[in-house]
């Protein structure tokens, strides 16, 4: 069956997901209306930022328990579509109602639970940037909920492995002495992620948040960074496996996908970020789209740029 669509030219964008397909799939419609297409068992990884039913322009807010009633029924599809061997990733942040923050990752988490899902970890992602609040202390992390279905479940260790601190420490006594304390590929990195792969005494995974300077930047207000997804693919996924987004945006996931060898599929409601997301995939496979690379340090400010200093008129008449 061809299931791509002959009416737009790009090839990426199809209207089913099939099996016997290789390349990605971009659908242009709900996440229930792609699901329906997908067996039963078929994906390795679902990894997925739903909206946080904040008022985006691809979502209409609605009461909190309206809210979470609707997505119960894709999760319980998403579980449906998920391998005995498969994880889902649940990137989340916080509803805000009339000030009051309601962490999403604790109701997501009773619905994947009532599900039969078994958490492995409740990742912190950490940023520096983002809307600075007024009443409260500016909100500078998000969560990721890492399920499996199984015990059973895939976990590669090797490829997200940072360096250690002491990577020539040796056992000083028993059988193992003078030996290796250590695993010569590197260490299990932290839960909490701000990694930077040089930041050995942090130890956290430093993945900028992506904003106006971010390389990746598009017209998307709520856009994930690649660099997210890839550590979560190569983690948790083996090559030739199959990674879905049912809340694909852009395309980030897909771009992640296709950079570690996995096929990609992602539903987006709105046709211009299906548009937009075909055409980063292709740039990306021409070796023409800009992405941050996997463990990049992050730029620290040296304190001589201007932008790093208190402008100078308006320190005199603070003082004053």
């Amino acid at each position: 069956m061809d299931i791509f669509s002959h009416s737009n030219e790009n090839r990426l964008i199809a209207k089913a997901f099939s099996t016997e397909s290789t390349d990605h799939v971009i659908f242009n419609g709900g996440a229930s209306a792609l699901l329906e297409t997908i067996p039963s068992g078929s994906i390795d990884l679902v990894i997925t930022s739903p909206p946080y039913n904040i008022g985006k322009e691809y979502e209409t807010p609605v009461q909190l328990e309206e809210y979470l009633e609707k997505n119960t029924a894709i999760c319980s599809d998403l579980v449906r579509v998920l391998s005995d061997s498969g994880s889902i990733c649940w990137q989340v942040g916080n509803f805000v109602d009339k000030g009051e923050v309601v962490p999403l990752d604790i109701p997501y988490y009773n619905i994947f639970k009532k599900l039969g899902l078994q958490l492995r970890n409740r990742m912190v992602w950490t940023f520096n940037h983002g809307l600075h609040a007024s009443r409260r202390f500016s909100g500078r992390y998000e969560t990721i909920l890492w399920f499996s279905r199984t015990q059973d479940y895939v976990f590669n260790l090797d490829p997200v492995r940072v360096p250690a601190k002491y990577p020539g420490k040796l056992h000083y006594k028993g059988e193992k002495k003078g030996q290796p304390s250590g695993n010569p590929l590197g260490k299990n990195p932290s839960d909490i992620w701000r990694v930077v792969a040089q930041d050995w005494e942090n130890e956290i995974w430093d993945i900028p948040n992506v904003k106006a300077n971010h390389p990746e930047k598009t017209s998307h207000p709520c856009q994930y960074p690649v660099e997210l997804v890839q550590r979560c693919i190569l983690a948790l996924t083996n090559e030739n496996g199959v990674v879905l987004d049912p809340f694909g945006g852009v395309g980030s996931t897909l771009i992640a996908a296709d950079s570690t060898n996995r096929r990609g599929v992602m539903s987006e409601l709105l046709p211009e970020y299906c548009e937009t997301a075909a055409k980063r995939v292709t740039d990306f496979q021409r070796g023409d789209l800009k992405i941050r690379e996997l463990g990049k340090p992050v730029h620290q400010p040296t304190g001589r740029e201007k932008v790093s200093q208190v402008p100078l008129a308006w320190s005199k008449d603070s003082n004053q």
